[in-house]
C-alpha cells in the first residue's frame, strides 16, 4: 500500500455552543489539516508514471480546503441569534456556517468527506487544533 501525506494550515475563530467551559467563548486557532491518501498501484504510464497521484494535485486540494476556512468565524448553524449574525454581517466580518459543532473531531470527518467527494482516495484526515492536540478520522 502506498501512502502520500500533505498538510496545510489556516487561522480562524470558533466557539462551542452549549459547552460549559472556556471554549464556549469565541477564540482562535491555527488549525493544521493533514491528509493522507492511499492506493495499491502506482500509475504505469505517462508523465505521472511511478506516482500514486501528483503531489501537486494533493497539495492543491488540501491548500484550497484550508484557504476556504482561513480568517473567518466558523459557527454552528442555529448557534447565534439572527440579530448577532446581522450585526456581524453588517461589519463585513467573514462568517462560515457549518452544520456541525466545530470541533477538531467533526472537522476531521468533514474534510475527509469533502476530499473523498472530490475523488481523492483519502485514508486519514488529522486536524490539529493546537500543535499538541489533534483528532483523526479514518474509515
Amino acid at each position: 500500500m502506498y501512502k502520500l501525506t500533505a498538510s496545510a494550515a489556516f487561522d480562524s475563530a470558533h466557539f462551542l455552543s452549549g459547552y460549559n467551559g472556556k471554549c464556549a467563548n469565541i477564540h482562535g486557532h491555527r488549525w493544521t489539516v493533514e491528509v493522507t491518501i492511499n492506493g495499491e498501484k502506482l500509475q504505469e504510464s505517462g508523465e505521472k508514471r511511478g506516482m500514486l497521484i501528483d503531489f501537486g494535485d494533493l497539495k492543491r486540494a488540501v491548500r484550497d480546503l484550508a484557504e476556504s476556512f482561513d480568517h473567518t468565524l466558523i459557527y454552528e448553524r442555529d448557534s447565534l441569534k439572527a440579530s448577532t449574525l446581522d450585526a456581524l454581517k453588517g461589519e463585513n466580518f467573514s462568517l462560515t456556517e457549518v452544520s456541525f459543532r466545530p470541533t477538531a473531531e467533526n472537522f476531521a470527518k468533514h474534510f475527509y468527506e469533502l476530499l473523498a467527494f472530490h475523488g481523492l482516495p483519502v485514508c486519514t484526515v488529522t486536524v490539529y487544533e493546537t500543535p499538541d492536540n489533534c483528532a483523526t478520522y479514518e474509515i
